[in-house]
């Protein structure tokens, strides 16, 4: 079943006269920009796609109440909900990708939905920004020219946690040798997606890693983690979503494993995670690329232009981390808008222009200042040939009982060993499917 919300909006104020360039003047009302929403407000992983899901509605009402438009055109946006199945996730894309002058981006929130959508993006010249999931390889721009995973992938992620577990074991990822790492994970492809760089580094560092999949949905784990009482893992890292994640951090509370050696990754990071959980779950820490709180000018004006005016999609989750992900990936949207719009002097961009803006998103921490959202988004600039971008990295978060704290600067990839895997995985790729590389000029 689908379910359809449209809303008009129009983005152009405070953001756009900070910016270092001039907006184009504002156009005809008939100008457009279409940022259809894919959706998962129902089904088991609904905890985690709704506050995406109100961040997401959330920015861009505010937006066009407080500036009146992204260069004169309005935005609409489409809510389609597609429970979390990959099927219905194709079948919402198909179904409003050519609507209202055709779509300019998705985000899909699901790596199955991304794995999905990555042959078709190419051939319909539409974009996805899959900002931290979906393909690891999708990072390599001459091979998924429109997949953006912005910010950072499960890989370097995978890295950035290690080098982390490595100063809790002496100082560096050389100390975990002889260690022993669980990964805990969701038993589809969004779980499995980081096992080669962990048993890649496992090789290379002199680590175990043991491996724990865990069925869809993750409700029922205690065999799982009775085997891990048995193996007696020195670190737990886990990759899940929805109800799997506050289920483990109960469950590794069970048999009295230390949490603060127990580290999510970032989508098992969250206050539909922790809060659930109750006492278990203090000391538990996640990694996280995206500030939580309502301490940022962008979070202020959605509470000031949509929430004080009796609108928004749910008060009780702004500041939200997930909420805050959300804005995030929308201010990186807006930017490659906005970019897209001065270079092609046009308002109504189509999205083969707005590639071009992704393509060019110096996001500096003054760039990032003007947009309100400097501590939400990620320093990152993005390019033809590296659509993950460089400058992204991982914080380790706590949560103490109450509210996650970061309790780390930021971590870098080891991009020595992430960069080849990129490489090798979309050549691959390329070959399977007889594609060429595109050239960046």
């Amino acid at each position: 079943m689908m379910k359809f919300k449209n809303m008009f909006l129009s983005v152009i104020g405070a953001a756009v006269l900070a910016a270092p360039f001039t907006a184009p003047a504002p156009a005809a009302a008939e100008e457009s920009l279409y940022l259809p929403s894919l959706v998962y407000r129902t089904g088991p992983f609904a905890p985690g796609g709704v506050p995406f899901a109100d961040g997401f509605a959330d920015y861009w009402a505010m937006v066009n109440e407080r500036d009146g438009g992204v260069g004169g055109a309005k935005v609409i946006t489409d809510e389609c909900e597609f429970g979390y199945n990959t099927d219905r996730g194709v079948e919402c894309y198909e179904r409003t990708k050519n609507n209202n002058k055709g779509a300019l981006v998705y985000h899909p929130l699901s790596t199955g939905v991304t794995y999905a959508l990555a042959d078709r993006v190419v051939s319909d010249k539409i974009n996805i920004v899959s900002m931290g999931y979906g393909r690891s390889d999708a990072g390599d721009g001459g091979a998924f020219p429109y997949i953006f995973p912005m910010s950072t992938n499960y890989w370097g992620q995978a890295t950035a946690i290690l080098k982390y577990m490595g100063t809790m074991s002496g100082g560096s990822i050389e100390d975990l040798k002889g260690k022993k790492i669980a990964l805990v994970y969701l038993d589809i492809a969004y779980g499995k997606e980081p096992i080669p760089l962990f048993e890649t580094a496992a090789k290379k560092f002199g680590f175990e890693i043991q491996l724990y999949p865990v069925s869809f949905p993750g409700i029922e784990q205690k065999a799982t983690w009775l085997q891990i009482r048995r193996n007696k893992p020195d670190f737990i890292t886990m990759w899940g979503w929805g109800v799997m994640n506050q289920t483990a951090i109960k469950e590794s509370s069970n048999i009295n494993f230390p949490s603060d050696h127990f580290i999510g990754n970032w989508w098992s990071g969250a206050e539909v995670d922790t809060v659930p959980a109750g006492a278990a779950a203090k000391g538990y820490k996640s990694a996280a690329f995206s500030g939580s709180g309502k301490d940022f000018p962008v979070i202020q004006d959605i509470e000031k232009y949509v929430y004080a005016k009796g609108n928004g999609a749910g008060a009780d989750k702004v500041g939200t981390v997930l909420y805050n992900r959300a804005v995030a990936s929308q201010v990186l949207v807006h930017e490659g808008i906005l970019l897209a719009q001065k270079k092609f002097g046009v308002a109504s961009i189509n999205a083969e222009q707005l590639r071009w803006g992704l393509e060019n998103i110096d996001m500096t921490p003054e760039r990032a200042k003007a947009l309100g959202a400097q501590g939400i988004v990620p320093n990152i600039t993005v390019s033809c040939e590296n659509h993950v971008g460089v400058g992204g990295g991982v914080k380790i978060q706590q949560w103490d009982g109450s509210n996650w704290s970061m309790i780390t600067d930021w971590i870098q990839p080891i991009d020595e060993m992430v960069q080849p895997a990129i490489k090798a995985s979309a050549d691959k790729y390329l070959q399977e499917k007889g594609l060429t590389r595109v050239t960046c000029k």
